[in-house]
């Protein structure tokens, strides 16, 4: 598969999750489910067309195992999502040290406290994590899109290049957590006075 799709259709999930994770349980689970699957076949090596496949799957098997498991939505999601911020952490600042039991501790250790944090707090600990994850998504998408100009984006360098790439994250995080909080203010419980201190 052409690199420049594949990041086209990475970048486009992590838009999605982003800045509209919160709208939908299904899009929620489908897209962490498929950028966990695409970013921990990156993370190992996996060539454009497995990295999608993989990512696919994911998606597949996150929507399944949430059908069983609705009760638990939240922990599921918090759980998923977190582990694709684990994964794109991992990646940010470990560069390309390839160190597998690193990447494994930090992914579970994220996505364990994600998912705690999502079953406590509902909606609006999904709001971070899917604007987070979906973010990391994104950059990922980019770094696949342009890897000459923007391969930092998804695989930094020690020094400047892991402080842009964090910054960028950050940015677009927050980017997608204010559409989301205007865009579902009533599904999250945002109340007017909350949305005229958030503009302010």
């Amino acid at each position: 598969m052409d690199p420049v799709v594949a990041g086209l259709v990475i970048v486009a999930v992590g838009l999605l999750l982003c800045f509209f994770g919160v709208g939908s349980v299904h899009l929620a689970v489908i897209a962490s489910g498929f950028g966990l699957g695409w970013m921990l076949g990156d993370l190992f090596g996996a060539n454009q067309s497995t990295a999608l496949l993989l990512g696919v799957l994911g998606g597949l098997v996150a929507w399944i195992a949430v059908a069983f498991v609705f009760k638990l939505a939240s922990f599921f999601i918090g759980i998923v999502t977190g582990a694709v911020i684990g994964a794109k952490l991992y990646g940010t600042v470990s560069g390309d040290s390839g160190n597998w039991v690193l990447a494994a501790i930090i992914v579970i250790a994220v996505a364990a406290a994600c998912g705690f944090l999502a079953d406590k707090y509902r909606r609006r600990a999904l709001l971070w994590l899917t604007t987070i994850g979906g973010a990391g998504l994104v950059l990922g998408g980019l770094g696949r899109v342009s890897p000459d100009t923007l391969g930092f984006l998804r695989d930094p360098s020690a020094g400047w290049e892991q402080v842009v790439s964090f910054l960028a994250w950050a940015a677009l995080a927050l980017a997608g957590w204010l559409v989301q909080r205007k865009l579902f203010a009533k599904r999250l419980g945002i109340t007017r006075g909350e949305a005229e201190a958030t503009k302010s």
